[in-house]
């Protein structure tokens, strides 16, 4: 059982591994300069970007997950963030063109740069990792379908998080101070 567990830690070792650090650094950039900052994700996809939102906010930034029912509008200033490891699915096709739309700046992480989505994006953050998009064929992950890109979204954010606490000189009590008291 032990040997499940260290191929999947492989695995997602390995995506890290392609991954371009200096554009997940411009990545923390626009989030640093954006005034708010909406995020969109599909399936377990919106779970990863639901947790990053969560850790935004306990930075002190101005943050919300579109479709609750708090979103606000997005324009000019604003950046909207959207996960869509397989390239394209219709809701995020709709969400980026109403945001672009409006003027907001769009980042979009994906797993597939040349799907339609990144089309719509004025900055790409490519996660190499299998999706939906590729799971089928001669090499696939252990994990099943999305799961890699799923797991991997959750380390780039915490690791995201790391670089945008350096950067706007947030501590980890202030962090402790915006967390709920409710639990």
């Amino acid at each position: 059982m032990a040997s499940m567990y260290q191929a999947a830690l492989d695995e997602i070792g390995a995506v890290f591994a392609r991954l371009d650090d200096s554009a997940v650094d411009e990545a923390c950039a626009r989030i640093a300069r954006a005034r708010r900052v909406v995020v969109f994700g599909g399936g377990r996809e919106r779970l990863q970007i639901m947790g990053f939102a969560m850790r935004l906010y306990h930075m002190g930034r101005d943050v919300a997950v579109e479709g609750d029912m708090t979103t606000p509008p997005v324009g000019p200033g604003d950046l909207f963030i959207v996960t869509v490891g397989p390239g394209e699915i219709s809701t995020a096709l709709a969400l980026l063109g109403v945001a672009r739309d409006a003027g907001a700046d769009i980042m979009v992480l994906t797993a597939q740069p040349q799907g339609r989505a990144a089309g719509y994006a004025d900055f790409v953050l490519t996660i190499p990792a299998q999706t939906m998009a590729d799971d089928q064929g001669d090499r696939v992950s252990i994990l099943p379908m999305g799961s890699l890109y799923e797991g991997a979204l959750f380390l780039l954010f915490e690791v995201m998080i790391l670089k945008l606490r350096d950067r706007l000189g947030v501590t980890p009590e202030l962090m402790r101070a915006n967390h709920t008291n409710l639990e």
